[in-house]
């Protein structure tokens, strides 16, 4: 009768582990200005990322060009991709890895979503795995000017009534000092407002 050495039961609670099925979730960003055949060859690096692992892919779903929380570089907005798929636990760092090394993905983030999945059970739909015609632009959209970023210039009637307000009052007066000046009118009310009503203090 054989019995197994520590290392070898070491070994054997690895061998265990890693060969659990875990469900991940990855969302990458792409740059806004991409086109649909740059957009299809990161997934395609994806998608054999994931079956270099012996992973399988379960979605894809191009969520298209949307706003970023934050700029990223000088990219105000990103083209959106999710996937889902399940493998073993080094199919994670391969599909990163892969993302990292393409010059239109921004950033990535991945996320596990089951730890424990039943191969057998899983229903795979194909169309579901294609990445799809991403709705995109010919052309790359105007960046805003640096000026408009920061309310120094009319931002038109379909901004924000807190940045017209805020246009209206700080408009530029062509006599004052460095190219801004106030309005009579808005630095009277100013001091107006200023003023201590009767009966206050100080």
């Amino acid at each position: 009768m054989n019995v197994p050495t520590t290392a070898s039961a070491a070994a054997a609670a690895r061998s265990g582990s890693s060969s659990r099925i875990r469900e991940y979730e990855t969302i990458y960003i792409l740059r806004s200005d991409v086109d649909g055949e740059s957009a299809e060859r990161v997934q395609s690096r994806v998608s054999e990322a994931v079956e270099r692992e012996q992973g399988k892919l379960v979605k894809v779903e191009a969520w298209g060009r949307r706003k970023l929380a934050y700029p990223v570089g000088k990219q105000r907005k990103g083209v959106y991709v999710y996937v889902k798929y399940v493998g073993g636990g080094g199919l994670v760092a391969e599909v990163e890895r892969n993302l990292k090394l393409q010059e239109t993905v921004m950033k990535y983030m991945t996320v596990q979503t089951n730890e424990d999945v039943d191969l057998a059970a899983l229903q795979i739909d194909p169309e579901e795995t294609k990445l799809g015609k991403l709705e995109l632009p010919t052309e790359p959209e105007p960046e805003e000017s640096r000026e408009k970023q920061l309310g120094l210039i009319d931002p038109g009637p379909d901004a924000p009534r807190g940045m017209r307000a805020m246009d209206e009052e700080f408009a530029d007066d062509e006599g004052g000092e460095g190219g801004r000046g106030e309005r009579p009118e808005a630095t009277e009310a100013a001091a107006e407002k200023a003023k201590p009503e009767a009966g206050e203090e100080g």
